[in-house]
């Protein structure tokens, strides 16, 4: 499995529709896809018109099957991106 992120550039129109669609995505993740997609985190925002975006975290086999995830499930997938490299910072050190 690799690490990717997934941009859903104004994907909901309001919470409920986004519920409605997290409620897909985990569907077709565990039914129809055999494990080949796993959902890590995603990141919620305001688009300027007040829709929401999201930026996903995700496991996955290749990025196809990330596109036909978000096919089956009807979501939007603006962009995927392999993930190279991760950073973390350890709060205590920040503080310093």
């Amino acid at each position: 499995m690799n690490d990717y992120i997934i941009f859903r550039r104004n994907a909901w129109p309001d919470e409920s529709a986004l519920e409605r669609a997290a409620g897909r995505s985990v569907r077709v993740a565990s039914t129809e896809l055999d494990g080949r997609v796993r959902w890590l985190r995603s990141y919620i925002y305001e688009e300027a018109d007040g829709t929401l975006g999201s930026v996903c975290i995700c496991q996955a086999t290749d990025r196809e099957v990330l596109v036909e995830h978000a096919r089956r499930a009807d979501l939007a997938c603006d962009e995927v991106r392999p993930i190279t490299r991760s950073v973390v910072i350890d709060d205590a050190e920040s503080k310093g």
